[in-house]
């Protein structure tokens, strides 16, 4: 009985209880990012970028101890390039983190009015039209790549503590929305984008926010792990 036990406890710290907080902590993100977009109108960049970083910042301090507070397939990958995560536990993870965020998609279009959501496109992400695909690809890699370093630095990297990661976490999203919201809805995050799009029927671009944030948060992590940790045996991640 007593073995039974511990293989239960065992198969809920290392599979569902971080499974069930990547559900979680994505559909907040879709939930409160998207929804001030639906909410402003789309036109209140700083409510906008402020909503996307509390999401996680907060959710990130709340339980980023059980699942590594990922919340984001590019991040994810990144983690399971750098062995950190082993890859079915980063595909488990990317799934559940899409399904968050189409959950809370399909909540707003509860929540508000279709004569609300439908003019900005449930939230969804677009290229502006005063840039190419490329313009669009390279701005959302490096931006995803300012935020894989951050949650390295913070995070992961036990050299520093891990005591301000979701404060900083947040704060890059945040900062990063200033610079790329209005030219690409600085998503970062491909479940970002593919949640309001599948509800919301809004495929432009969707490719970009695949493969700019996947490439931008792998460059970053490898970069991290191999040549600012290279020299030390990696430490097992908040995420393992």
């Amino acid at each position: 009985m007593s073995q039974a036990t511990d293989q239960q406890t065992q198969m809920l710290n290392e599979w569902v209880r971080p499974l069930v907080v990547e559900f979680i902590g994505t559909f907040v993100l879709i939930f409160a990012g998207a929804g001030a977009i639906i909410a402003t109108g789309g036109k209140d960049l700083v409510a906008i970028a402020l909503a996307h970083g509390l999401a996680i910042g907060l959710f990130v301090t709340a339980a980023g101890h059980i699942s590594g507070g990922l919340f984001n397939p590019a991040l994810t990958v990144g983690l399971v390039a750098t062995r950190r995560l082993t890859p079915l536990k980063g595909a488990l993870y990317i799934a559940v983190q899409l399904l968050g965020a189409i959950v809370a998609a399909a909540l707003l279009t509860a929540v508000f009015d279709k004569g609300l959501w439908k003019p900005v496109d449930l939230g969804t992400p677009q290229v502006a039209g005063a840039l190419s695909s490329g313009q669009a690809l390279l701005l959302e890699g490096i931006m995803t790549f300012f935020l894989m370093f951050v949650v390295f630095g913070t995070a992961i990297d036990r050299r520093n503590g891990t005591a301000i990661a979701g404060l900083a976490i947040g704060l890059t999203i945040t900062m990063d929305i200033f610079l790329g919201g209005a030219a690409t809805g600085a998503a970062m995050n491909p479940a970002r984008a593919l949640g309001p799009a599948l509800i919301g029927n809004v495929w432009g671009d969707q490719w970009v926010y695949w493969v700019a944030p996947i490439g931008g948060a792998a460059i970053a992590a490898l970069l991290y792990e191999y040549i600012l940790l290279g020299w030390m045996k990696p430490a097992s991640s908040p995420a393992d």
